[in-house]
């Protein structure tokens, strides 16, 4: 007799979990791949999101990821911090598969998103205009989730929405 599956369907607890999740996260592990090698790096980026909810980072061109992400725009990103006490494991994280995005510096949808990033992320105020910075957004196209012990689901995109 097989054993059953430890991962639940998604259900609307999770949904709001993960949504929790993407509007909390100040910062993320940003997982790329390593132009000709293809092996993975792995770093961390500062996160915030867009008027719809999507992952969103400001990066700048110079950095080792970026070039990595306009090579092959498949990513991951591991949001969700263990809390002050207890069994890091215990706590929330999503893991998200998602394809990358650059956001053209120039236009409505920049400016947009620099006023909305500047709201929750200030300190950038001394580099966002650097002409290397931009915004990179993560459109998910899967997800993990692990809720805390005995809490694992699997995420569409369509859940994530």
């Amino acid at each position: 007799m097989a054993e059953p599956s430890p991962i639940r369907p998604a259900d609307d607890e999770a949904r709001a979990l993960v949504r929790d999740l993407l509007a909390s996260a100040r910062f993320a592990a940003l997982a790329v791949l390593t132009p000709g090698s293809g092996a993975p790096s792995v770093t961390r980026i500062a996160l915030g999101t867009d008027g719809d909810g999507l992952p969103l980072t400001l990066i700048s061109a110079l950095s080792a990821h970026t070039g990595a992400l306009r090579a092959d725009p498949r990513a991951g990103l591991l949001l969700g911090e263990p809390g002050p006490k207890g069994d890091p494991l215990a706590y929330p994280r999503l893991s998200l598969d998602t394809e990358a995005a650059f956001i053209d510096r120039v236009g409505a949808e920049h400016a947009a998103l620099r006023a909305r990033w500047l709201e929750s992320h200030p300190k950038a105020r001394l580099y966002i205009d650097f002409a290397d910075f931009g915004f990179v957004r993560f459109r998910p196209l899967g997800a993990a989730l692990n809720g805390g012990f005995g809490r694992a689901f699997v995420l569409t995109p369509a859940d994530l929405r």
